[in-house]
């Protein structure tokens, strides 16, 4: 990191990829609807390797590490500014060296707290309400869990740098805690907006933010009736399968396809919402909304976060 801030507080969010896309929805909400500014890049050299490389129409793709970015965001009523760290992907060796390097760059920033969002698989069903659960490490972090009537995570494990993250800072002297949004777990592979909206709610009531949520609670309602077939479907799978039916059934709605053979009417849209999003920060999340739909934020994502790199 190359340059310091003077910051009000502030208070650090970090989100990577994982299951049903809840923690990375929900980090990519806060940057646009905050309206976040990209601050720096951190450096990983020596902790990732590749396992493969992207193939286009024939043609390899040039190789490259993960990035991780950090954004910030100064609050106009002087609470808490926020920061907000984005992984592409967490380092699959030196976690824990990772995440000291990590708390040692926002520590200079002055960051006073850490929060971690991430999901947890149950046997929930998909019209039903998301739960939050919550970990803290300190009383005081546990107690607020309690008082915010959320679903303490007694015993078990925080899997990969959600957990080891706030591990270090609690070594390193800061406070945090990890807020899991309830995901069915027969749909960990798709996103479930649903879960990001749960943990954002809490994490408003918690800051205090004025964050204006509509868009997200827009995409958790629209996603639950093709979630709710998938989850039908699964479901009626694995009864055949242990009643050893031989009857196979295939279906994948369309908002959750692959991303092969795009229509070109939908990369237009694509590109339509990149110019209204360049032009209006706020409009990011109805593009990476698209980008969900389309199973294309993958493929989009470095050029989505540089929407973010300056001030409008």
């Amino acid at each position: 990191m190359s340059q310091t801030l003077q910051l009000h507080h502030p208070w650090f969010v970090a989100v990577w990829p994982g299951m049903g896309q809840v923690a990375i929805n929900a980090g990519v909400y806060l940057l646009a609807k905050l309206g976040m500014t990209l601050f720096a890049e951190l450096e990983a050299s020596g902790l990732f390797d590749l396992d493969q490389v992207e193939v286009r129409g024939g043609i390899i793709q040039p190789s490259r590490q993960p990035r991780n970015r950090l954004f910030v965001w100064k609050d106009p009523e002087k609470r808490h500014d926020l920061v907000v760290f984005v992984g592409e992907a967490q380092p699959p060796i030196g976690k824990y060296t990772f995440c000291r390097q990590l708390i040692s760059h926002v520590k200079e920033l002055g960051v006073e707290r850490v929060f971690t969002f991430a999901a947890m698989a149950t046997k929930m069903r998909p019209e039903q309400r998301s739960r939050v659960f919550g970990a803290a490490t300190d009383q005081a972090g546990l107690d607020e869990i309690k008082r915010l009537e959320l679903q303490v995570l007694e015993d078990g494990q925080i899997g990969g740098l959600n957990g080891v993250l706030l591990s270090v800072a609690a070594e390193m002297g800061l406070r945090g805690s990890c807020l899991l949004g309830e995901i069915p777990h027969f749909l960990a592979e798709l996103p479930f907006p649903k879960a990001s909206l749960a943990i954002l709610e809490v994490f408003t009531t918690i800051t205090g933010f004025d964050l204006d949520l509509t868009d997200l609670a827009e995409q958790a309602r629209a996603s639950e009736k093709p979630l709710g077939e998938i989850y039908a479907r699964v479901e009626r799978a694995y009864q055949q399968q242990y009643y050893g039916s031989t009857e196979e059934e295939e279906f994948i709605p369309e908002l959750y396809r692959e991303p092969d053979g795009v229509a070109p009417a939908d990369r237009q849209r694509i590109e339509e919402l990149f110019a209204e999003a360049a032009r209006d920060r706020r409009k990011a999340f109805d593009l990476k909304r698209e980008l969900d739909r389309l199973g294309l934020f993958k493929e989009y994502e470095d050029r989505f976060l540089d929407l973010f790199k300056k001030p409008q």
